[in-house]
């Protein structure tokens, strides 16, 4: 019998900032992710513990008590987030197709040669079966 596991939830924006904070440290107490936050969001306290909640609720986070505070870390791994996002975007916006994604992006934004290089090289890989 086999077990699918576990949905991706859904995480907004907002929701998304902190969960960067929280994949890049962790674990943080609600006043650290602010202070982490403070140089690019003017977010309040409660709004910080709102999206702390809602992140929890979905199964994103977990809580730990430590003394009179909470300490937050991921569960949802940012690689897991990251497949979930693009390919429900790439569903949505192009149905699911790649090409129709890359030519959108050919046409309207610069592409460096940089990234062209490493298209090829992606593209050379896939082809090779890697």
């Amino acid at each position: 019998m086999k077990i699918n596991p576990p949905p991706i939830p859904s995480i907004s924006e907002a929701e998304a900032v902190v969960m960067e904070t929280l994949w890049s440290e962790n674990p943080l107490s609600a006043e650290q992710v602010m202070q982490s936050l403070a140089a690019s969001q003017s977010w309040h306290e409660s709004t910080i513990k709102t999206l702390l909640n809602r992140l929890l609720k979905k199964g994103a986070i977990t809580a730990s008590l430590e003394g009179r505070r909470y300490l937050y870390s991921p569960v949802l791994r940012r690689d897991q987030w990251q497949v979930a996002e693009s390919t429900g975007f790439i569903d949505r916006v192009f149905g699911g197709q790649i090409a129709p994604l890359f030519a959108h992006l050919s046409q309207h934004r610069r592409l460096s040669k940089a990234d062209l290089r490493e298209l090829r090289k992606l593209i050379e890989g896939m082809s090779d079966g890697q």
